[in-house]
């Protein structure tokens, strides 16, 4: 008998391999499921897992050898990039583990049945994290259908409609986008998988790519994907749409006595039946059944929320119910739950390799990297060149006539079109020797980057410490000019009569702001200090809300958003706003470097006053006719909705370290102060564009901000 085939009540001990986005959704819900415990995590960064680990409490590996050393896991949640789960799970496999693998489980069907051949051998289990499976909704829909409620089911619409917004803003580093086949590798597991454990393994007919969008530098992906398929007497469509469009993640099922429709994404089922009344009333009791379920679907999951305070959404209950799937069958001797088991695994990947067959192969590869006719010789760095802002100042500088460095942790580089001019370095902005080999023959550097931290203490150790970190390379490297990107978020600007120049100062105690503002000005305060102390050639730049090609419609810095079509705009939406060009900005940035006077100074790249928030929404209706529903803002709402949330974190979750924005912070991000712009003119002679219908076609018409 196997070790997976005892049965015991000991509490299963679980580690997580990769400590990214993901694994706080793996670590969370082990936390909820009763007899799993959490022992480990590992990654190869170090301070990622150390970071994670402490949060749970938990040991923090940096080497795979070592964590199996240990002997405190019975099983591992591989979280990796894709291309490593292979490697990775049969190393644990054959270590004794039994192993949950992240979707896609791996590159291909080979892939994917090596390491169904590595459990069979060790003797071990593996499975598949389906997360949208493991939902109370999706467990009833299965439940309506098999019970025969539904009649004959002869048809499915299975949809991923939500936009990923990578495609057009950035970053492109990302692995779903390195090639064109990715983006079903990540997004098709969520939909075959609904498809294979309904109906079985469907038969794929017919695929069908659209609305391409160019990567910068990297040929053409696809936004939209229409694949025809059939399993058995059903009919299957599986639609995958990635454009700014409203969110219809979704299963619809058709039978002969009824439609079913699940929202996997709002975890909500609605049923519409035939009803025996006559034809006057017959429309009305189907709309009063509809309305039924709506109101009783939203109010189970409004009170699920408040009792977990807001901790069991859709998204969480999903990854519970795999980790209740997968470690209920290892901990009772039994087979792993089948919707997550190697076998509907098999089934997932034998229909997304059958779908990448029927493409055209133009449409599975990207073309290849142009090989450079010469190496480039940097003169310039710009850490963060992959960004919304680096990317065009990257541009920019090399039709300036010069190569740059590029510093990015990705393994892809936007640049390819540019590799004459443009060489991409990979290093850790933690590590002091990778900086000081960056840095090697630049005369000047930019540092655009910006961790994302939830406590004031990961600012330190993640923003603060890091840019230290990079000045100091910058010193030691004798760089001739250092430009740091501020942000005028760090202002105060709730007070409409206060005008801002680059002479108005930030608050001595910024502990009310937020992190973002709050990290940037200490950021920008220590690079001052070791300007007059130690002779840095700092010149600080602030960017205003930065739009143009490129640049995402869903913009914060505008309001809080709730999918692509509703915005509630910061305030009343009634005061100009400090936008400004994405080719100004870049603009900006090169004269701060060629201008010798401007060292030591600091510049606000705010764009002339033209436009307010309706303003703005009201030229991208006409000239997209995309009617975007504009909502107002209360600051008084916000605030005090806040600080509820930040009370109950703090007494009732127990989370240390945590911090609040006052109701002058909250205001502040409506901009309500204007900005007077005539140091950056006159100094650097920067002139933003100044005629609104020109300002209009480059910021919004000639943006292609919905995808196509």
């Amino acid at each position: 008998m196997t070790k997976s085939a005892i049965k015991t009540s000991k509490p299963l001990r679980a580690g997580l391999i990769g400590a990214g986005y993901i694994a706080t959704w793996h670590a969370d819900a082990i936390k909820a499921v009763p007899g799993v415990e959490l022992t480990a995590i590992c990654d190869v960064s170090k301070p990622a897992v150390e970071g994670l680990a402490a949060a749970y409490g938990v040991r923090a590996f940096t080497d795979l050898k070592g964590l199996i050393a240990a002997d405190i896991c019975d099983a591992v949640h591989i979280l990796t990039p894709p291309p490593v789960h292979k490697p990775l799970a049969e190393m644990c496999l054959t270590a004794g583990l039994d192993v949950l693998i992240e979707k896609p489980v791996a590159l291909s069907l080979d892939e994917t049945r090596a390491i169904i051949e590595a459990a069979n051998a060790a003797g071990r289990k593996v499975a598949a994290s389906h997360n949208f499976l493991g939902i109370p909704s999706y467990t009833r829909l299965k439940n309506l259908m098999k019970s025969g409620r539904l009649g004959r089911v002869n048809a499915a619409e299975i949809n991923w409609v939500f936009p990923l917004a990578p495609l057009r803003s950035g970053p492109f580093g990302l692995w779903m986008l390195e090639q064109p086949e990715n983006l079903l590798l990540e997004l098709g597991p969520h939909l075959f998988a609904f498809a294979v454990d309904l109906f079985g393994a469907p038969e794929i007919e017919y695929v069908s790519l659209g609305k391409p969008i160019m990567m910068p530098g990297d040929g053409a992906r696809a936004q939209s994907w229409r694949i025809l398929a059939r399993a058995g007497e059903v009919d299957i469509t599986f639609n995958i749409s990635l454009v700014e469009s409203a969110d219809d993640r979704s299963v619809t099922l058709r039978g002969s006595g009824g439609i079913a429709r699940l929202n996997y994404a709002a975890d909500t089922l609605i049923v519409e039946r035939e009803n025996t009344s006559d034809i006057v009333l017959n429309p009305l009791r189907r709309q009063l059944s509809l309305a039924g379920q709506h109101l009783r679907e939203g109010s189970i999951n409004a009170a699920r929320q408040v009792v977990s305070l807001n901790q069991n959404g859709p998204y969480a209950l999903g990854f519970q119910g795999v980790v209740a799937g997968f470690y209920g069958g290892l901990r009772e001797g039994a087979a792993v739950d089948q919707r997550f088991d190697h076998v509907t695994m098999e089934k997932v990947m034998t229909a997304i390799d059958s779908t990448l067959a029927l493409l055209p192969k133009a449409d599975r590869t990207k073309p290849k990297a142009a090989k450079a006719a010469r190496k480039p010789k940097p003169s310039v760095l710009v850490i963060g060149g992959t960004g919304f802002i680096g990317r065009h100042l990257t541009r920019a500088l090399v039709a300036s006539g010069r190569d740059v460095r590029v510093l990015s942790r990705g393994r892809t580089s936007p640049f390819d079109d540019l590799a004459d001019q443009v060489e991409t370095f990979s290093t850790s902005l933690k590590d002091p020797d990778g900086l000081a080999h960056a840095m090697q023959g630049v005369k000047a550097v930019y540092h655009l980057a910006k961790s994302v931290d939830t406590t004031w203490q990961g600012c330190l150790e993640n923003d603060v410490a890091v840019t230290e970190s990079i000045a100091k390379a910058a010193l030691a490297a004798g760089v001739e000019r250092f430009v740091y990107t501020g942000t005028i978020a760090s202002y105060d600007m709730s007070n409409p009569a206060n005008t801002i120049t680059e002479k108005t100062g930030f608050a001595p105690d910024m502990t009310d702001r937020n992190l973002y503002a709050r990290s940037k000005a200490e950021c920008e305060k220590r690079l001052m200090m070791m300007h007059q102390k130690d002779g840095l050639p700092l010149v600080i730049a602030r960017p205003g809300i930065v739009i143009g090609a490129g640049g995402p419609l869903q913009h914060w810095g505008i309001g809080r958003w709730h999918g692509a079509g509703t915005v509630k705009i910061w305030g009343s939406g009634n005061n100009i706003l400090p936008f400004v060009l994405i080719d100004d900005v870049a603009d900006g940035l090169i004269r701060m470097m060629e201008n010798d006077a401007a060292i030591s100074q600091s510049f606000n790249l705010v764009g002339e006053a033209m436009m307010t928030a309706r303003g703005y929404f009201d030229a991208i209706d006409t000239a997209t006719g995309a009617r975007i529903d504009v909502r107002t803002g209360p600051f008084l709402g916000y605030y005090l909705n806040d600080s509820v949330k930040h009370a109950l974190k703090k007494y009732v979750l127990r989370r240390r370290n945590l911090s609040r924005a006052s109701l002058s912070d909250w205001k502040s991000r409506a901009h309500y102060s204007p900005f007077e712009i005539t140091h950056p003119k006159t100094l650097l002679g920067w002139q933003p564009e100044n005629d609104k219908a020109t300002f209009i076609r480059r910021a919004i018409t000639e943006a292609n901000l919905f995808g196509f």
